[in-house]
């Protein structure tokens, strides 16, 4: 599943690595990775667009 996703990292991101998410948007669906884990297989964390705005619109 992960394969045909575009994922990105903030831009806030050190290039050090270590504690990073990524984030990957389609139409229905926010997809959210470990970026330590970018297997095809790899967990995520899948959540609404109207979720994701809410939790980002309250990290501002």
């Amino acid at each position: 599943m992960n394969a045909e996703l575009e994922w990105f990292k903030s831009s806030y991101s050190g290039s050090e690595g270590g504690a990073c998410v990524e984030v990957a948007l389609s139409p229905h669906t926010i997809h959210i990775r470990d970026s330590k884990n970018r297997e095809d297989d790899a967990p995520t964390l899948q959540v609404t667009p109207n979720a994701w705005a809410a939790f980002t619109a309250r990290l501002t």
